[in-house]
């Protein structure tokens, strides 16, 4: 099961920050057996949350009650000119291979896509592009289960309001999702100084489709993405060119970075020496491939995050203390992951970190088992004062108290929980602490 680890008692989350020791655990395959689960927990007082691939960072998905496994209820239903159907458990990755068949392809993706489609649209997961929204944007029919155990087809209301549901607006059985056309896109990867990237990166983000960049703490370079959007592709040489680069960025970013981290753990003295290495290791790489190929990345080396949206206005402030506090806390905590910068556009989800507003994504991270507290609460704190909102399946200490003050539609949100989940059968302890 992709990044979920599980036997028959226990289920960790992919970076093994989180465990779950379910009183049951099952996997079901058809939306009876998930309304009849439901149901049956709901009468005697029982707990359910469902699983997918488990890359949410925070307890959002773990239960004490009963654990659904999605990970076998994950196919096409259907795909009908450009929309398509599909159960809660299917993954991006694999959603993206059969759209490709068809001629189709997701408006947007993040750079991860081993998240079920379930998963990464209750928590928020975005992907890039000022002309772009997240991925639940593209949501344009939701069939769940609500707190008693009934299926339930989303009216408009509670469409516009539930595409992202944080796991408590029913338990997602069926999704309907916008497509667009198959396209490729046109990327260019390259490494630049810090400043070039902070002067430049507003009106890049402007021009270009989708632009992201990674700073290395310790360095003043930073690995600038720049991808454009094309209706169609390279001839077949340029495909085998692409498979050796992306071996090469296997052998980079994976395999090489994963051993500096580990070296980095039991040295951390060493860590600024390795990443000023590490960032003069990466080259300029220029390449056409199928959107879904070019957006997401294999992941291999394990780490926490953190990942907060900030007002676009703000964000140069945000990651200029952001930077100032990594000179702070290293001492105690050295980091040796990469800062993530993504810009997005506004939507008009009400528990979107975008909502209402274009936004900057500013991700921070730390390789897995390194202490990331005191780094984490600093950023935190940062991003409080310039408006930001958390990630809902990245690491956060957020309460609702606080959370409802920047999130305009807030009551709406809770008006719809109340109706479909008037029990509290998919409350856990996390949903509990952010939504009061």
């Amino acid at each position: 099961m992709n990044g979920l680890s599980h036997d028959r008692t226990t289920f960790t989350n992919w970076a093994g920050n989180q465990l779950a020791s379910p009183l049951r655990a099952t996997q079901p395959t058809t939306e009876t057996e998930l309304a009849n689960l439901v149901e049956g927990a709901a009468a005697v007082g029982h707990s359910v949350k469902a699983v997918g691939s488990g890359h949410s960072f925070t307890a959002i998905a773990m239960t004490s009650g009963v654990l659904i496994d999605l990970s076998a209820y994950n196919r096409v239903l259907e795909i009908s000119g450009n929309r398509v159907t599909v159960q809660a458990g299917i993954t991006l990755h694999s959603l993206a291979q059969q759209l490709a068949e068809a001629g189709l392809a997701l408006p947007n993706l993040g750079d991860i896509d081993v998240q079920t489609v379930a998963g990464a649209t209750s928590t928020g997961t975005h992907g890039t592009g000022l002309g772009f929204h997240g991925i639940a944007s593209a949501i344009t029919a939701i069939r769940a289960i609500s707190g008693e155990g009934e299926v339930v087809e989303f009216d408009a209301e509670q469409l516009r309001v539930g595409r992202v549901g944080l796991g408590a607006a029913g338990l997602l059985s069926t999704i309907t999702l916008e497509c667009v056309p198959a396209f490729w896109m046109h990327a260019v990867e390259e490494p630049l100084a810090l400043d070039a990237v902070l002067e430049g990166f507003d009106e890049w983000s402007e021009v270009t489709d989708h632009a992201e960049f990674f700073w290395m703490p310790h360095t003043d370079k930073a690995l600038v993405k720049r991808n454009t959007r094309r209706a169609t592709g390279p001839a077949q040489a340029s495909k085998l060119k692409r498979v050796s680069e992306r071996l090469a960025t296997e052998l980079t970013e994976n395999v090489g970075f994963g051993a500096m981290c580990r070296v980095g753990k039991a040295r951390p003295d060493l860590i600024p020496k390795m990443a000023a290495g590490l960032a003069k290791g990466f080259g300029r790489k220029e390449y056409t491939a199928p959107s879904w190929e070019v957006f997401a990345t294999p992941r291999r080396v394990k780490f926490i995050e953190m990942e907060y949206a900030v007002p676009r206005e703000a964000w140069k402030s945000a990651f200029a203390e952001v930077r100032a506090l990594i000179d702070i806390v290293s001492d105690d905590e050295p980091i040796n992951f990469p800062i993530e910068v993504r810009v997005l556009g506004g939507d008009d989800i009400p528990m979107s970190m975008a909502s209402g507003r274009d936004s900057v994504f500013i991700a921070v991270h730390n390789f897995r088992g390194m202490a990331y507290e005191r780094y984490f609460h600093g950023v935190e704190s940062i991003m409080k004062r310039h408006g930001g909102r958390p990630h809902w399946g990245k690491m956060h200490y957020r309460k609702a108290a606080d959370l409802a003050e920047v999130y305009p539609q807030w009551d709406a949100f809770g008006e719809l929980v109340a109706q479909l989940d008037p029990n509290g059968t998919f409350r856990n302890p996390y949903l509990n602490r952010i939504l009061g």
